[in-house]
């Protein structure tokens, strides 16, 4: 391969305050590079997610890598390559447009200083809760769904139990599902979240866009309003202001650029 020298931003994404949020590393190319150069380029950032994206004519092609595998769709690595894009490659317009070979069609708005991703409707099929997801999370929740993505959804009673989640990750890497999102209704916020996905490379996700095409079309209907406001509990925390949309979410957020540079290979 030829030596080159790969642009590379780092961005806290779903918050205003640095090294708050979930920080995505964002890399833009003019042709993509080989899957195993990018995999080897995201294992060595070692964040949950790096982003990279080619500009075709009006829209930008749009891919993610955790440190181990290439993902179908992430929120918080595209909100932070929307950043980017707005802000240090001087788009003039309100909208980016993506396509992902994964994911098809997405899109992000800037709202003032507020970035609103555009992002498909998962469905949910609720399951029989198994015994060794139980113990495995720690706590029995009081229902499971599967849902797109080979996510499970897990729901508690309360945000305090979701705070207290303490999971055995080596027991999570071995099942079936690859995220585990545990959700419960919030004290100052509409719903709160934590996801897990040890099984790629991602002991907790400080963020995750992602998890709320299956979260927003839940606590709506629970809820009975169409837009609302989410917390993720991790330790970094983040905001996400919600809204269904028929087929679609929109999953608004802030994000803040914490470092740019250059990859050597």
């Amino acid at each position: 391969m030829i030596p080159m020298n790969i642009p590379i931003y780092q961005v806290d994404a779903f918050t205003n305050q640095p090294m708050c949020g979930n920080p995505a590393a964002v890399c833009p190319l003019s042709e993509w590079l080989a899957d195993e150069t990018m995999q080897k380029i995201a294992a060595e950032n070692n964040l949950s997610e790096t982003a990279f994206f080619v500009k075709r004519e009006s829209r930008y092609e749009l891919r993610w890598f955790t440190p181990t595998t290439e993902i179908d769709l992430c929120g918080h690595a595209t909100l932070a390559t929307a950043h980017v894009i707005f802000n240090c490659l001087n788009l003039e317009d309100e909208v980016v447009n993506f396509f992902s070979p994964r994911s098809g069609r997405l899109s992000v708005e800037k709202q003032n200083d507020l970035l609103v991703l555009d992002f498909p409707r998962f469905s949910l099929n609720e399951i029989a809760i198994p015994t060794d997801l139980v113990e495995a999370v720690g706590k029995r929740p009081q229902r499971i769904w599967e849902t797109q993505g080979h996510m499970a959804m897990l729901l508690f009673e309360n945000e305090e139990e979701i705070k207290s989640i303490r999971p055995d990750m080596a027991a999570l890497g071995q099942g079936p599902f690859d995220e585990i999102i545990v959700t419960a209704k919030g004290v100052d916020s509409d719903f709160v979240s934590r996801m897990f996905a040890p099984r790629i490379g991602i002991p907790e996700d400080p963020v995750t866009g992602a998890t709320h095409c299956s979260l927003i079309p839940y606590w709506a209907e629970r809820i009975g309003k169409e837009k609302l406001y989410a917390r993720q509990l991790s330790k970094r925390s983040g905001d996400l202001f919600c809204e269904l949309r028929g087929e679609r979410v929109k999953i608004g957020g802030h994000a803040i650029l914490y470092l740019k540079g250059e990859i050597y290979v």
